[in-house]
């Protein structure tokens, strides 16, 4: 293969990461306050709909149980 070709194969990659890293000088990052609270609302928001689906399986489960023995 000659230069030329290989060099049309790299351009278009080279293009792209120049593309990503103008795009991601755009971002507005949020501050480590922010993002430490935002990741607290996660954590607590999981558990919270984790537990309901925990005990929801379990109701459910006591139910069927109910409902086959008879």
């Amino acid at each position: 293969m000659t230069d030329a070709t290989n060099l049309s194969k790299i351009k278009p990659s080279l293009t792209f990461f120049s593309e990503v890293k103008a795009e991601l000088a755009k971002v507005v990052w949020p501050s480590k306050e922010e993002t430490i609270r935002l990741t607290g609302i996660v954590i607590v928001i999981s558990l919270v709909v984790g537990l309901f689906i925990g005990a929801l399986d379990y109701i459910l489960t006591i139910l069927t149980g109910l409902f086959v023995r008879n």
